[in-house]
């Protein structure tokens, strides 16, 4: 990884972000300088692409902050999402054997971890497919969260985007640490905060995996590609792209991973980075 400002780097032909800890500022917000450096590369035909952990139905306030919708890879991988036209084109499941197996291994080796479900349907906001179950015994690790809470039974009913296990009062390092091993390959495990949570996705989906297919739509090479992260499940993606940048704020894993460390998210690290060839 190089920690200096590298100008001799060819104008990307796609540009990849992450939304939290990246894009958006402490307030949730696309800054003015952040809008204005994404519209000068949309302006010049250059692809904009979201590659988030968020679900779907949690865009809408970026492509607001942003003024245009893009394409986006949601759930870590599993999802492409069109914000444009609202419409899933493509996404990858676990299956209910597998949930099954993962939610009593995860009890086994995470005693007293809450379990939930992120489900997704045809669009952002599809009412026929309850978007977010979790256990009662699931404790949220973020403000206002938009649930169902089930029985633990229904949590793992359906085919899932991911699963999510949550153990209050641990590290979500910790956490992978306890469970990975024993996973033999049947899920993929990350995580976005280390507030106790750890995310599985079906095997091989990461956010590498999904912006993969984005590029190979639109035609771009891994190679002219810039990607922007700041936490363990921007790694793949951090290193798939042709210069991955972590932000000054990233995980240490996201930094090993990168090319280059950006200014952080609330110093417009994103809009700094791109105002090298667009301003």
């Amino acid at each position: 990884m190089e920690w200096v400002t590298l100008f001799h780097l060819p104008k990307p032909k796609m540009v990849a972000s992450d939304v939290d800890g990246t894009l958006i500022d402490h307030r949730e917000q696309v800054s003015a300088r952040t809008k204005a450096a994404i519209s000068a590369l949309i302006s010049d035909g250059v692809p904009f692409v979201l590659a988030t952990g968020r679900p779907p139905r949690w865009i809408d306030p970026v492509v607001d902050g942003l003024g245009f919708a893009p394409l986006c890879v949601c759930g870590n991988g599993a999802v492409i999402y069109d914000s444009a036209s609202d419409r899933v084109l493509d996404s990858r499941s676990l299956d209910i054997e597998t949930l099954t197996w993962a939610a009593d291994l995860a009890e086994r080796l995470l005693p007293g971890c809450g379990l939930a479900a992120e489900r997704v349907g045809a669009t952002a906001h599809d009412a026929a497919t309850p978007q977010f179950v979790s256990s009662p015994e699931y404790e949220h690790a973020w403000l206002n969260p938009d649930d169902t809470q089930v029985s633990r039974a229904e949590v793992i009913s359906a085919p899932a985007i991911k699963m999510l296990i949550r153990l209050p009062g641990t590290s979500s390092h910790d956490m992978r640490a306890a469970l990975e091993p024993h996973l033999d390959g049947r899920a993929d495990l990350t995580y976005s905060t280390d507030n106790g949570l750890i995310e599985l996705s079906a095997p091989g989906v990461t956010k590498a995996t999904g912006l993969a297919v984005v590029a190979q739509r639109l035609g771009v090479q891994h190679s002219s590609l810039i990607a922007f992260g700041d936490m363990p499940n921007d790694v793949p993606m951090l290193l798939m792209a042709g210069h991955g940048v972590a932000m000054a704020n990233a995980h240490p894993e996201a930094i090993a991973a990168a090319d280059e460390v950006a200014p952080s998210n609330t110093d417009d690290g994103v809009a700094r980075t791109l105002e090298r060839w667009w301003s």
